[in-house]
């Protein structure tokens, strides 16, 4: 396929939008709705697109990725803004947002969402059939991009990642071709999808199982800072013995008063009885409980929370040396120590490259603090550089994906992300 030589305008970019049998709205500067549909949830992401194209259906996505590369300009895709890292300056912004539909088959246990589906919907969806996905902390932030980026949930501990409960993909890859994704079709692209973010197409179409979680005992609760040294203390010791059915995340932050306090956030997916008896060695040592409440209820309901990830790592273990250095910064960051393990670290054959599963522990602080541990490895769903990219994986999984890339986006069309190079 030729590109133009000189650069498009704005109306150029329409046109061939239009003439490739777009159907959705474009917006170009000075429309109403550009400022709108260009804007991410990341405040320091300022994306200036030549046209943000809203793509209705799944023909739309293979019109704006034929044009990108007719016009060899930059495309990049957003459905919510969460994930949106990097700015589609000077080219063509897709925004999958009104491909939103959201279809449950609650005897497969199996749930198909469009693009632009939040997990809001779909837990609404689900949880009619007393069945849960794999979602994340918030409702509102987009299933697919999540999804792709491993998708680390409160339920994670008992089924794995959310890219691990994935079946089958639809993508429209960088030639503008729509192919299926399964563990019989073209089985390297689902392989890579399952963790390797959008670099491979554009996915216009999701599967993932659901699971029969109805109600969780979860919540937060407050413990005075004062106690935060031995909290982390116990904590260490406690996670090694706990069932995976039970995850937790221990957070040093402030009440709304203003006071500094220890959050422990808690959800098991069980018996509220069974959840006090396994808390109850990490609680005694927390001392009065200053706000918060543990209660049953349903998972779609559950409230959990997120800390903006500054600076993420992962630990394999909780030194004395670091729990001094968190618990002594009179600066008071937010820092949240979360157990990982269970069913992330055991995801069974064939599965994508989520990296790093083996981790004990996330350590995620909402500022740059000195002495913190850097070992090098992230998560793609807490990436905020995303030229570090290439340490979310294991080496073997980054030699695979770039191969992928080179069969599938051989002229890396999909870069606007976290990107694998070929």
């Amino acid at each position: 396929m030729t590109t133009q030589t000189v650069a498009p305008v704005a109306s150029d970019v329409v046109a061939g939008l239009l003439g490739a049998g777009f159907n959705g709205a474009v917006r170009r500067p000075g429309d109403p709705e550009y400022d709108v549909q260009r804007k991410s949830v990341i405040p320091t992401v300022d994306a200036r697109p030549l046209v943000v194209a809203e793509a209705s259906v799944r023909t739309d996505v293979q019109a704006a990725v034929r044009t990108a590369r007719a016009y060899g300009l930059p495309i990049a895709v957003q459905a919510t803004g969460h994930g949106t890292r990097v700015p589609a300056d000077g080219g063509i912004l897709l925004k999958t947002t009104p491909m939103a539909s959201v279809l449950i088959d609650p005897e497969r246990r199996i749930a198909k969402v469009g693009p632009g589906a939040r997990w809001g919907a779909v837990l609404d969806a689900a949880r009619q059939f007393g069945l849960a996905p794999l979602s994340g902390s918030h409702r509102d932030v987009g299933v697919t991009g999540y999804t792709l980026g491993g998708g680390v949930g409160w339920l994670a501990r008992r089924y794995g990642f959310a890219a691990d409960s994935v079946i089958r993909a639809e993508v429209v890859t960088a030639d503008g071709r729509f192919v299926t994704a399964t563990v019989e079709q073209h089985p390297d692209l689902f392989w890579a999808l399952r963790g390797g973010t959008g670099n491979f197409g554009v996915v216009t179409s999701l599967e993932f199982r659901l699971y029969p979680v109805r109600q969780v005992h979860a919540g937060i609760v407050y413990h005075g800072i004062d106690r935060a040294a031995g909290i982390l203390r116990r904590y260490r010791e406690w996670t090694a013995t706990i069932p995976n059915e039970l995850s937790t995340a221990v957070v040093l932050t402030k009440l709304a008063d203003g006071r500094p306090a220890v959050a422990i956030k808690v959800m098991h997916a069980g018996d509220a009885e069974v959840a006090e008896h396994l808390l109850k060695p990490l609680l005694e040592v927390a001392g009065p409980r200053l706000a918060g409440e543990l209660a049953t209820i349903e998972y779609a309901d559950a409230a959990m929370g997120g800390t903006p990830a500054r600076h993420l790592d992962f630990l394999d273990d909780l030194p004395d040396t670091l729990i001094e250095a968190l618990t002594t910064d009179e600066s008071a960051p937010t820092v949240e120590i979360r157990h990982w393990g269970g069913a992330m670290a055991n995801p069974g054959p064939g599965a994508g490259p989520v990296g790093h599963r083996g981790a004990s522990y996330s350590l995620i602080v909402d500022r740059e603090m000195p002495h913190l541990p850097n070992s090098g490895r992230t998560f793609v769903n807490f990436l905020g550089d995303p030229d570090r990219a290439d340490t979310a994986y294991a080496p073997a999984d980054l030699c695979r994906l770039r191969e992928v890339k080179r069969a599938y986006d051989p002229a890396n069309v999909f870069h606007l992300n976290a990107n694998i190079r070929p």
